[in-house]
Order: structure tokens, then sequence, then C-alpha cells
């Protein structure tokens, strides 16, 4: 990659970092304790999913992009999770805030071998989760309530994330 295109990489995420921080209407603020807004994707795999698939499960919404760092360190722990946990009902979705289209996330998910659903998320669903930065995860419960946000990834949160998720699962 030659310095100008590298230099139009930074530039070009850095515009979307500060697009996506963009304070969103009040009505898009959803908090712990909140029903999830409901939503339709199509994964990269071409199945239809929706929130009521995950009816009865624990479900982690991870929204993500491919050029994003944090994002790339907190995937191997999300398919790590998802390996641990999906035969006592965990569920994964990735949901890609990518502007490149389908063929780049796809080409993503084979070369982090992403095990889980993954999908384009569409400005609606970022709006509707009140999208601010990325990553966001947001953690689910059986019955469809937000009970943690997780903003950014490290090794402290990721620890937390699993706790909460043996408790939600043994509920």
């Amino acid at each position: 990659m030659s310095l100008l295109e590298k230099t139009l990489k930074a530039c070009l995420t850095v515009a979307t970092v500060l697009a996506l921080a963009v304070p969103l209407p009040a009505s898009a603020v959803i908090r712990k304790g909140d029903p999830a807004p409901p939503f339709k994707v199509v994964s990269t795999s071409g199945q239809s999913i929706t929130l009521a698939n995950y009816k009865g499960y624990v479900l982690v919404m991870d929204f993500f992009a491919t050029w994003c760092s944090p994002c790339r360190e907190a995937i191997p722990h999300l398919i790590e999770l998802n390996s641990k946990y999906n035969k006592q009902g965990l569920q994964v979705l990735g949901l890609s805030a990518d502007e490149d289209g389908e063929k780049v996330v796809r080409e993503f998910v084979a070369e982090k071998r992403i095990t889980y659903p993954v999908a384009l998320a569409g400005e609606s669903l970022m709006t509707d989760y009140g999208l601010r930065s990325i990553p966001t995860m947001y953690v689910i419960n059986k019955k469809g309530i937000i009970v943690e946000k997780y903003m950014g990834y490290n090794d402290e949160m990721a620890k937390s994330m699993e706790v909460l998720i043996k408790k939600l699962l043994a509920e």
C-alpha cells in the first residue's frame, strides 16, 4: 500500500469515526433494561435474521468494522465465547458498519474465520441502537432485554462480559 493510500485510508477512518460520533436524536438512546429494538438483516451467507430468531437465547450483538483495530482485537474473544457457550444458549451476531459493501465483509469473515453470523448493519439499525462508536457490543438476555452495553474493547471488558454471559445463561 502506498503512502498516499495509507493516508487516504487513515483520513477515511477518522471521518467514519467522527461520523459515528455525531449525536443522535434522544429517541435513539437505548439503555440497560430497555427492550432491544427489533431488526431484520441478511447475513453474508444469505440467511435472513431477525431479533425474534434469538428469543430464548442470550445474544451478543457486535457492531464492528473491518478496518477498526479494537474491533479486530475483540473478534477472537467473541469466537471463543461462541464456541464455549453456544450449546448453553449463547448466540453472537456480528453487525458490520462498513460502507465498502458485502464483498469486503465476506472476505473479512473468511480471513478471520468468524464462526457466527455476520451482516451489514445498515444506517437505520445503527440509529435504532444509538451507535456512536465501534466496537459497541450489546448483551441481550433471553427475554430480549438489553442487559449491558460495552464500548471499545480490552481484557477487563472481555472478562466482565464472560461473567455476565455465564450469569444470564444460568437464569
